[in-house]
């Protein structure tokens, strides 16, 4: 079996932008890109052999958040340097409006994934469930006394003044799943987002002791007591709770915000059927249980099993797959520019 390999962009923009699409094809070798960190050793250490295996095909990785990749599919339109590239759902739906994702070929596994995970006309399709919730601090809850939350509405709760760190809603899915919640709850839609930009000084607003542009601080900020409560998904609670923190997730009563990470093949790669192929395996139900095995992935595929531990922590998931909030990306995308100058200037000022 051959050894999967991560290579950065400026690496492959040196050694490969040259290279006639005939030559990649020929080397057998197919890029994917994905997030860093946690899913890209889940997959390429769990997932992704079998298929090399299968296809005698060598797997090389491409690290980078969704922003990067879409940028690099941007910039590369005519000659693409990522064959299948995993995007947030967010990100996705851009990327598909930019027409830089091909359609999916007809296939058996297509059926086999929750509705919602297939994008209209199969342009792509949802390769991990996951879910914006709410985390907490299960330590310094204890020593405060406090019941576990329970609804997003908590997050303006008085009683956690200085104690809530939220992801900037500019910046973050995370955080904007959690404006678009507490939108809704106080009568909003995605069309109208005044009731939050509104509400939010007065009421979320005292209680975050530190807006963070991502979620790589969390870790840090519970272990100093400083984040006892913020917007999280059971994937990402797992990673912390792999690192030894007290932290615990919950769907809060009104509903989490779904949050998928989607697969696109993309549009002229140099070799078509592989990445075609490759898209059909990662949408399976044994690709997506390895997933779930190596990396707390939660599937999208209804046959694929997950952990015990996993089935324990969130419950049945085609029960969780009907309490989730579902956002309108279209809409979202038309207004984000907007929405992050006015964030930017009257939250987090």
């Amino acid at each position: 079996m051959k050894v999967f390999r991560t290579l950065s962009a400026a690496a492959i923009v040196a050694g490969m932008t040259l290279a006639a699409p005939a030559a990649w094809a020929q080397s057998k070798t197919i890029y994917i890109g994905m997030n860093g960190g946690p899913m890209e050793k889940a997959y390429t250490s769990q997932v992704l052999p079998a298929f090399e295996k299968a296809n005698n095909v060598q797997v090389t990785v491409v690290p980078g958040t969704s922003s990067d990749i879409l940028a690099k599919l941007l910039a590369n339109r005519a000659h693409p340097q990522v064959h299948v590239a995993f995007l947030d759902d967010g990100v996705m739906a851009r990327a598909v409006s930019l027409g830089v994702c091909e359609k999916l070929e007809d296939s058996p596994v297509l059926k086999e994934l929750y509705p919602f995970a297939r994008m209209k006309d199969d342009v792509g399709a949802g390769v991990q469930l996951g879910m914006t919730g709410i985390a907490y601090n299960k330590k310094l809850f204890a020593e405060k006394g406090w019941a576990s939350p329970t609804s997003w509405l908590d997050f303006a709760d008085p009683k956690y003044k200085g104690k809530v760190v939220f992801q900037s809603a500019s910046s973050s899915t995370f955080g904007l799943h959690g404006l678009l919640a507490l939108n809704r709850i106080w009568g909003g839609s995605e069309q109208n987002v005044e009731p939050a930009f509104t509400k939010w000084p007065s009421t979320v607003g005292p209680n975050v002791v530190e807006y963070i542009p991502n979620s790589a601080k969390i870790s840090e900020m519970v272990q100093t007591g400083e984040a006892a409560l913020f917007p999280l998904t059971p994937t990402g609670v797992a990673d912390l709770q792999d690192k030894g923190l007290p932290v615990a997730y919950v769907n809060p009563k009104e509903g989490p915000v779904l949050l998928l990470v989607d697969v696109c093949v993309v549009k002229n790669n140099p070799d078509d059927q592989l990445a075609q192929k490759l898209a059909q395996f990662l949408l399976s139900a044994p690709a997506q249980e390895k997933a779930a095995e190596a990396g707390k992935q939660i599937p999208t595929n209804r046959l694929a099993k997950m952990p015990a531990s996993m089935q324990q922590s969130l419950g049945n998931i085609d029960d969780l797959v009907h309490k989730v909030t579902v956002v309108d990306w279209n809409a979202i995308n038309a207004h984000r520019a907007q929405w992050d100058t006015r964030w930017n200037q009257q939250i987090e000022r």
